[in-house]
């Protein structure tokens, strides 16, 4: 059985840093694109950060653009994602993705509170 298990979440002050993993088991992940999506209380899901199997190349959304970072290793068979600079409006449920042509596995996600 596929499992992606996300873990690193919790609460931050704003303007501070938290690092997200997602370690995947079951399937060959060195092949399958990456993401990290979040979805906020009364929100849609949306697409934070992406990057591509095998060259890792990196894309994200325009709200979170300098100041997160994703990143892979395929030997550990984890995705992070680095946050800095976190603001209140980063509060969410974050979840990884796993994908590769229409196969799609999903984490359970990982709770982000950015408070003072």
């Amino acid at each position: 059985q596929v499992q992606l298990v996300e873990s690193g979440g919790g609460l931050v002050q704003p303007g501070g840093s938290l690092k997200l993993s997602c370690t995947a088991s079951r399937f060959t992940f060195s092949s399958y694109a990456m993401s990290w999506y979040r979805q906020a209380a009364g929100k849609e899901r949306e697409l934070v950060a992406d990057i591509s199997s095998f060259r890792g190349v990196t894309s994200y959304a325009d709200s979170v653009k300098g100041r997160f970072t994703i990143s892979r290793d395929n030997v550990k068979n984890t995705v992070y994602l680095q946050m800095n600079s976190l603001k209140p409006e980063d509060t969410a449920v974050y979840y990884c993705k796993a994908r590769r042509y229409t196969a799609e596995y999903w984490g359970q996600g990982t709770q982000v509170s950015v408070s003072s």
